[in-house]
C-alpha cells in the first residue's frame, strides 16, 4: 500500500496544480496580517477573555508546528521558494514539501510539490524558469527539477550512491551535486564507477557476514558509519543523465563537519568552467582543521586538486562577487581551533576562478564571527550575519574602504540568500516564542551598506502556523545580565511559566547549552524548547557562561582546558542571582543539558548540591575514554592542548568521573540520556556514568535510543523524551507555585 501511494504521489501531473499555484498567488490576498499571527505581535491589549481562552504549550505541540527552512528568492526578485516540514506523529515520520510566495507579501502561499517523502534544497535556474530540488520520493535521495510553466517534476539523476545540495551554473547549462561514493571506483568512467558502488552496497546489504572494516579514522561520524566513502562533487550537463565525478580519489569535497559549512559549500567559476569547492583536509582528517578552498575543472579526471589557500587553519564556504571579479570566503586563523573567529576575506579572481593576488580579511578589527554572507549589486559591499548578544546582527562591510557598518539587531536568523540581480534578500527568523519564519529584504538597483533599510516582508509564520501559535499563552523571555569574575557581565533569559504570578514561589529549571561554543539565542528548537519547560509549571533560565558565542572571542576562548572552571563558577553566579529573585523557591531547583550541558550535569553532581534533580543528555562523564570513542579528535585534542599521554593531567583535572565518590555525598537524583548511534558523545560515557551511580547507591534512571544519534529525532522517540524528563522533573522537583509564607 505505502509503495502504491508513493507511486501514486509520483504520477500526479504538475500543469494544472502550478496553474492554480500561480493563480493564487497573484489573487489571493493574505490571510495572515493579524497580529495575533505575526511573528513580532505585541499582544498587550488583548482582552482577558482572550488571554483566558489561550493554553499553555504541550509536547505534541512541537509535532504540529510546521517547520519553515531554505528560503530561495527566485532571478528576478519576484518569488521566493521555501521548503515546509510536517510531521505525523501518528505515523512516526515526517515529510517536506516545497512552497511557493510572491516577495513583495500580497498572497498568500501556495504549494509547490505534494509528497509524504522529503523534497528539500530548492535552487532556481538562472533563467528563473525551473527548480533544481532533492527528493527521497524515488526511495533513494535524488535531483529532480519542476518547471514554473507546468507539467510534472523530473528525475534527473539515478545514482546508486544518492545526490544532494545541487547547485545551477551561472549559464544555467549544468548542475553541481555531492554523491558519498566509494573512492576505489571513483576514476573509472561514470557508469562503470556507479555499477560498482551499487553491486558493493548490495554486497554488503545481502551478506551474512556484518563485519566493518577500518583502515583509517572517521570511519563513522556523527551518527552514521562512513564505510570509506567520500563524498565527491559531480557535474552534468542540463540535457544529460551521465554526470561526472569531478574529484575522484580517497579525500572528501565537502565538509564532512557542520562546524566548516555555512550555507552552498562550492559554486562553479564565473565562467562555468570551475568549481571551487570547500576541500576537507588532504592529511588526517580525524585530527586536522586545515579545509582548503580547492579548485578543479568541471572535466577533471586528476585526484590532485588544485589548493588556492594557503592557510593552515580552516577556509570555507567561497562566494564570487556577481560581475565575477572577486571572491569571498570565510577564514580562520587558529589551526585545530574548531571555535576560532571566523573572518571574512576577499581575493581579486579571474572567470575562471583563479586568483590574481593575495586574499585581504575584511573583519580583522570585528570582534564576532562571520556566518552567512552576501554579496551585493555594486560588486564593492557584503552583508553578513554575526551573533551577538544572545541574537544576531546584520553587519555590513566595503571592501574598498573596509569600512565595517553596524545594522540590525534581531533574533536568530539564518539561511542567508540574494538573487540574481541583487534585489531581494531571503532568510529565516525565529524567536524564543515562535518557530522559524521566511523574512526578505528588498534592495534598489544602487542600494549601498550605508543606505540600506532593513524592512522586513510580511511573515509566512502566520498562514502554516498562525492558528496554532494564536491558541497557545506564550512565554515572553526577558533578557538580564549577572556579574560574573574577572568584572564580566553574563547574559541570561529568563522564561517564566502561563499564568505566572510574582506573589507566588516558582521552582527552577536551570538550562546549560550545548558546544561548549554555542550559546542560547533568542530562537526557537524543536529538540530543547524553553517555552515548552516553562509551560511545565517552572521557571526556566538559560545562562550563557564563559565560551559563549555572540559575546566576542575572549569570551569563547576561556572555555579551551577550562571546562569545570570559569565557566562552572559563571553558572554558579547565576544561580546566586536566580536566588535573590523574590518569585524562585530556591530550595526548588533542576538543571538540565546536552552536549557541553550534559557534561556539565554530571559536573554538578559531583560538585553541589543545588539541585533536586539533574537530567543529562549525551553528556560526558570520562574525558580519557571520550578522547579514545569520540569522532572529531581535533576538538578533544585542542581542548585538553594535547593527547591523553601527553597531557594527563589536563584530561584528568576537569573529568566528572575523577570525582565519582561525591555521587554518594551529593546524592543528587539523576536521569542519564545517552544513545547508541551518538559518535560525539559515546553511549559508553552513559554507561560508565550510570554504572557509577547505581553502585554507589543514587537514585537513577538510565534511557537508551539504539536508533538515534546526539539529537532524538524521530518523532515518536521525540515524544518519549519529552514524557520521561518532565516526569522526572515533577517527581523530584514539583512544578507549579506555591504560595509564599
Amino acid at each position: 500500500m505505502k509503495r502504491l501511494l508513493t507511486l501514486i504521489l509520483i504520477a500526479t501531473p504538475f500543469t494544472s496544480m502550478l496553474l492554480v499555484i500561480i493563480n493564487s498567488l497573484v489573487s489571493a490576498p493574505l490571510q495572515f496580517e493579524s497580529s495575533a499571527l505575526c511573528l513580532d505581535q505585541s499582544d498587550e491589549k488583548s482582552s482577558k477573555t482572550e488571554i483566558i481562552s489561550k493554553r499553555p504549550m504541550k509536547i505534541d505541540d512541537l509535532f504540529s508546528y510546521k517547520r519553515i527552512a531554505d528560503p530561495q528568492p527566485s532571478p528576478d526578485g519576484e518569488w521566493i521558494v521555501y521548503q515546509v516540514t510536517t510531521v505525523n506523529l501518528e505515523s512516526n515520520r515526517n515529510s517536506t514539501n516545497l512552497w511557493l510566495v510572491k516577495a513583495d507579501g500580497s498572497a498568500a502561499p501556495a504549494q509547490l510539490t505534494n509528497t509524504i517523502k522529503s523534497d528539500r534544497h530548492p535552487r532556481w535556474s538562472p533563467d528563473g524558469k525551473t527548480i533544481l530540488f532533492e527528493s527521497t520520493r524515488s526511495g533513494e535521495n535524488q535531483l529532480w527539477k519542476i518547471s514554473i510553466q507546468g507539467g510534472e517534476a523530473v528525475q534527473i539523476t539515478h545514482l546508486s550512491t544518492g545526490a544532494s545540495n545541487a547547485i545551477w551554473s551561472p549559464d544555467g547549462k549544468k548542475i553541481a551535486f555531492v554523491s558519498a561514493v566509494y573512492p576505489e571506483f571513483s576514476e573509472k568512467p561514470f557508469a562503470e564507477s556507479d555499477k560498482l558502488n551499487r553491486d558493493k552496497i548490495e554486497s554488503i546489504a545481502k551478506s551474512p557476514v556484518k563485519a566493518k572494516v577500518f583502515h583509517q579514522l572517521f570511519y563513522r561520524h556523527w551518527d552514521e558509519y562512513v564505510e570509506e566513502k567520500r563524498q565527491h562533487l559531480f557535474v552534468m550537463e542540463t540535457d544529460s543523465t551521465q554526470p561526472r565525478d569531478v574529484t575522484p580519489g580517497d579525500r572528501d569535497a565537502y565538509p564532512t563537519s557542520s562546524t566548516f559549512s555555512v550555507g552552498d559549500d562550492f559554486t562553479f567559476s564565473p565562467d562555468s568552467n570551475y568549481l571551487i569547492f570547500t576541500a576537507v583536509p588532504k592529511d588526517n582528517p580525524a585530527w586536522s582543521t586545515n579545509h582548503e578552498i580547492a579548485r578543479v575543472s568541471i572535466r577533471n579526471r586528476s585526484t590532485q586538486w588544485e589548493t588556492l589557500t594557503k592557510n593552515p587553519a580552516a577556509d570555507s564556504a567561497p562566494q564570487f562577487s556577481p560581475n565575477g571579479e572577486w571572491c569571498a570566503f570565510r577564514c580562520q586563523k587558529i589551526p585545530g581551533y574548531e571555535a576560532d573567529k571566523w573572518n571574512l576575506a576577499i581575493v581579486p579572481c579571474k572567470k575562471d576562478g583563479t586568483w590574481s593576488a593575495n586574499p585581504q580579511i575584511l573583519t580583522q578589527d570585528l570582534d564576532r564571527s562571520v556566518d552567512n554572507f552576501v554579496w551585493l549589486a555594486n560588486n564593492k559591499e557584503l552583508l553578513f550575519l554575526v551573533e551577538e548578544d544572545g541574537g544576531f546582527r546584520f553587519f555590513g562591510v566595503n571592501r574598498e574602504t573596509l569600512k565595517i557598518k553596524t545594522l540590525l539587531a534581531s533574533s536568530q536568523m539564518g539561511g542567508l540568500s540574494i538573487n540574481k540581480t541583487g534585489s531581494l534578500i531571503t532568510f529565516t527568523e525565529s524567536r524564543l516564542m515562535n518557530p522559524a519564519q521566511i523574512r526578505s529584504i528588498k534592495l534598489g538597483k544602487d542600494t549601498e551598506i550605508q543606505t540600506l533599510e532593513l524592512k522586513a516582508i510580511k511573515p509566512t509564520n502566520g498562514f502554516h502556523n498562525g492558528h496554532l501559535f494564536s491558541s497557545i499563552l506564550h512565554s515572553e523571555p526577558e533578557k538580564v545580565y549577572v556579574q560574573v569574575e574577572d568584572g564580566v557581565q553574563m547574559q541570561m533569559w529568563i522564561l517564566k511559566p502561563p499564568g505566572f504570578d510574582p506573589k507566588k514561589k516558582w521552582p527552577l529549571v536551570y538550562l546549560v547549552h550545548g558546544g561548549p561554543q554555542s550559546a542560547w539565542e533568542n530562537g526557537w528548537s524543536f529538540r530543547w524548547n524553553p517555552e515548552l519547560w516553562a509551560a511545565q509549571g517552572y521557571v526556566v533560565a538559560l545562562p550563557n557562561p564563559r565560551g559563549s558565542t555572540g559575546f566576542g572571542q575572549k569570551f569563547v576562548n576561556e572555555i579551551s582546558g577550562d571546562w569545570g572552571g570559569k565557566c562552572y563558577r559563571d553558572l554558579l553566579a547565576g544561580l546566586d542571582y536566580l536566588d535573590k529573585l523574590p518569585y524562585l523557591d530556591p530550595k526548588r531547583r533542576a538543571a538540565s543539558g546536552a552536549s557541553f550541558g550534559g557534561y556539565m550535569m554530571n559536573w554538578f553532581a559531583v560538585n553541589t548540591d543545588r539541585f533536586r534533580c539533574i537530567i543529562g543528555h549525551c553528556g560526558v562523564w570520562n574525558f580519557d575514554s571520550m578522547w579514545g570513542t569520540t569522532d572529531e579528535l581535533w576538538f578533544d585534542e585542542y581542548e585538553h592542548s594535547g593527547l591523553p599521554w601527553e597531557k594527563p593531567e589536563s584530561y584528568a583535572i576537569y573529568s566528572p568521573h575523577k570525582k565519582a565518590a561525591n555521587l554518594k555525598k551529593f546524592k543528587t537524583p539523576m536521569l542519564v540520556i545517552q544513545n547508541d548511534l551518538d559518535f560525539r558523545c559515546p553511549v559508553g560515557q552513559g554507561h560508565e556514568l550510570f554504572s557509577a551511580l547505581q553502585r554507589l547507591g543514587v537514585p537513577s534512571k538510565m534511557i537508551n535510543f539504539p536508533d538515534e544519534g546526539h539529537w532524538v529525532l524521530k518523532p515518536k522517540n521525540s515524544q518519549f523524551w519529552h514524557q520521561e524528563v518532565f516526569a522526572w522533573l515533577k517527581k523530584y522537583n514539583p512544578p507549579n507555585a506555591e504560595s509564599k509564607p
